[in-house]
C-alpha cells in the first residue's frame, strides 16, 4: 500500500460516522442536563478552568485543594499494567444453555435448558503491551466471567487450545524471553527463538501462532478454549475430565501479514474498533459452547497424557458435546471501570467444576489472583465489576485498602463462633481424589515434544497454509543468530523432515537476498 492510499484510507476512516466514533454524540443526545462540576468530595467548584493564584499573574496559592486534588489525582490515575494480557476488548452479554449436560456435572450454570446466566468478557494478547496494535501475530485471550447463583466462575482460555510449556514454573522465564530486551528495550529474536528452541515442548504452539490462526481479524472471528482440563462433578458425586470450547458462530476469519502489517499502521486499535462497532449496531456476536468429557478410566489408559497444556484431545476420540451459547450483546459503559479493572482468576471455580492435575493451571490458581490483589488491592472482588452479585458475601474476611461494602457489618469475624456467623457448607465440597508419586522436581521437557505438531503438519495443514506457516516463521527467526536458526530447524525437522528443508531452504533463501541487495546498494 502506497503512502498516499494508506493516507486516503486513514481520512476516510476517521470521516466514517460510526459508533465509535459518535459516541460523545450519543452522550450528548441522552444525557441533556447540564450539571456543575464538583470535586471529589462533593463540593461545587467555580471555575474547573483556573487555578487560585495571587493576583492576575501570580503563584498558585497552597489554599487551592480543588488544584491540588486534580492534579493529585491525576498522578494515579494509571494502575499497574499486567503483566501478560495487557491490553484487551471487553463486552457483556449472557451464557444460555441449550443442552442438558447435568449427567456430567451440578453447576447451576448448567442446571437446565434454556437458563441465563449474565457474563463479561475479556479479549487481549498474551505478550502484547497496552500500546501494541491490534493486529500483532500473538494468542488472543478469550475469558468468560460467569456471574452465577453460587459465586463467580471465570474461565479464562485463550484462542488455541493448547500452550507454548506444561510446567508453571517455566512461565516468567518463557514471558521473558517473549518481552523487551532488559537492556535494549526492544524485541529480540534472539531470546525469542532461543527460548523457543531449548524447549522443544513450544513446537506445537509455535506452528498455531505462525500459521494462518496466529492473526485473528478482529475478535469476533476466533475460537475460544477454556484450554486446561478440569474435572465436572455432577449430584451422584461423580467425576469426569472436560475440556471447554467455544466456537465462533461468525466463522473463522485471518489476516494475512501484509495486511495486519497496514492495518496496524493505520488502525491499531483495530479490534477493539471492531468488537465494539458491531455490538453498538446490534450485530451481536456469538459462540456456541462445546465440551469434551474423558472418563477416569480413558485417562488413565490414554496414549497422551491428557494434562498436558500443550496437546490437544483428539476430537474423533472425544466429540464436542453441545451445551450453549455465548452472547455479546453490550458494550462497556467506561473502559476503566468495566475492562481495565475486571480481574480473573482461573481459581474461581463454582460447585460442579474442579481443577485436574494440570500442572499449568496448578500454577495460574495462584497467580492470577495474586496479580489481580497487586494490580487492584485485596478486595479487587468488591468491584461491581468482580462482584459475585448475585451470591451473597458471608464469611470471616475483612478490612483491608479499598474496603467500599458495608464490611459485613457487626457479623463475627473469626471461626468457629456462637454469634451466628455463617456456617460450612458440605454440599460444595470437592469430589475426593488419590494422589501418589514420588516428590521431585520432574522435568518434563522431553515429553512427547513432536507426535501432534507432525499430526499438525501431515494431516490438517494444506499445502499453501505450510508454505505460509514456513515464511511466516523465517521472517522472524531469520533475525536470529545462525546457531539458533540452526538449532531451531533441526527442531521443526524433528515435526517432519519436510518442514525443515523448507525452513532452511527459506532461510537461505533469504540471506542470499540480503546479501545481493547490499552489494547492490
Amino acid at each position: 500500500m502506497t503512502y498516499c492510499a494508506a493516507l486516503l484510507l486513514l481520512c476516510s476512516t476517521a470521516l466514517t460516522h460510526d459508533p465509535v466514533s459518535d459516541q460523545l454524540l450519543d452522550y450528548q443526545r441522552t444525557h441533556q442536563d447540564v450539571n456543575r462540576v464538583v470535586t471529589g468530595y462533593g463540593v461545587p467548584v467555580s471555575n474547573i478552568a483556573a487555578s487560585l493564584t495571587a493576583g492576575y499573574h501570580g503563584p498558585v496559592l497552597l489554599q487551592d485543594v480543588v488544584f491540588l486534588d486534580t492534579l493529585a489525582h491525576f498522578d494515579r490515575e494509571r494502575i499497574p499494567e499486567r503483566v501478560v494480557h495487557a491490553k484487551g476488548a471487553g463486552a457483556f452479554g449472557y451464557f444460555e444453555v441449550t443442552h442438558d449436560i447435568t449427567e456430567y456435572t451440578k453447576a447451576v450454570v448448567f442446571s437446565n435448558v434454556g437458563k441465563k446466566t449474565p457474563i463479561a468478557v475479556r479479549f487481549s494478547f498474551v505478550t502484547g503491551e497496552t500500546g501494541s496494535a491490534d493486529t500483532m501475530r500473538d494468542p488472543r485471550g478469550f475469558s468468560i466471567k460467569f456471574y452465577t447463583e453460587d459465586g463467580i466462575w471465570d474461565l479464562v482460555g485463550n484462542n488455541t487450545p493448547i500452550f507454548f510449556i506444561r510446567d508453571p514454573i517455566l512461565f516468567p522465564l518463557f514471558i521473558h524471553s517473549q518481552k523487551r530486551n532488559p537492556a535494549t528495550h526492544l524485541k529480540d529474536a534472539n531470546m525469542f527463538w532461543d527460548f523457543i528452541s531449548l524447549r522443544p515442548e513450544t513446537t506445537h504452539q509455535v506452528m498455531i501462532t505462525f500459521s494462518d490462526r496466529g492473526i485473528p481479524d478482529g475478535y469476533r472471528y476466533m475460537h475460544g478454549y477454556g484450554s486446561h482440563t478440569f474435572k465436572m462433578v455432577n449430584h451422584k458425586k461423580e467425576a469426569v475430565y472436560v475440556k471447554f470450547h467455544y466456537k465462533t458462530d461468525q466463522g473463522i476469519r485471518n489476516l494475512s501479514s501484509a495486511k495486519a502489517a497496514n492495518i496496524s499502521g493505520i488502525d491499531p486499535d483495530y479490534a477493539i474498533r471492531d468488537l465494539y462497532n458491531a455490538i453498538a449496531r446490534g450485530d451481536f456476536p456469538t459462540w456456541t459452547f462445546y465440551i469434551q468429557v474423558m472418563t477416569f478410566h480413558e485417562a488413565k489408559n490414554f496414549r497422551w497424557n491428557p494434562f498436558d497444556l500443550t496437546k490437544v484431545w483428539p476430537q474423533e476420540d472425544f466429540p464436542l458435546i453441545p451445551v450453549g451459547k455465548v452472547v455479546l450483546n453490550q458494550n462497556p459503559s467506561n473502559y476503566f471501570a468495566e475492562v481495565e479493572q475486571i480481574g480473573f482468576s482461573p481459581a474461581h471455580m463454582i460447585p460442579g467444576i474442579e481443577p485436574s492435575p494440570d500442572k499449568m493451571l496448578h500454577g495460574r490458581l495462584f497467580t492470577y489472583s495474586d496479580t489481580q490483589r497487586y494490580r487492584l488491592g485485596p478486595n479487587y472482588l468488591q468491584f461491581p465489576i468482580n462482584s459475585p452479585f448475585r451470591s451473597q458475601i458471608v464469611n470471616f474476611q475483612r478490612d483491608g485498602p479499598q474496603t467500599f461494602s458495608d464490611n459485613q457489618k457487626g457479623a463475627p469475624n473469626y471461626f468457629p463462633n456462637s454469634f451466628g456467623g455463617p456456617k460450612n457448607d458440605p454440599s460444595s465440597a470437592i469430589s475426593s481424589f488419590n494422589v501418589t508419586g514420588d516428590v521431585a522436581r520432574h522435568d518434563s521437557g522431553d515429553e512427547d515434544n513432536f507426535s501432534q505438531p507432525s499430526l499438525l503438519w501431515r494431516n490438517v495443514l494444506k499445502s499453501d497454509e505450510r508454505d505460509r506457516l514456513v515464511q511466516n516463521i523465517v521472517d522472524s527467526l531469520k533475525n536470529a543468530a545462525d546457531f539458533i536458526q540452526d538449532r531451531t530447524v533441526e527442531m521443526f525437522n524433528q515435526v517432519d523432515p519436510e518442514f525443515g528443508h523448507k525452513l532452511s531452504e527459506g532461510l537461505s533463501t533469504t540471506f542470499k537476498t540480503a546479501g545481493n541487495y547490499y552489494e547492490f546498494i
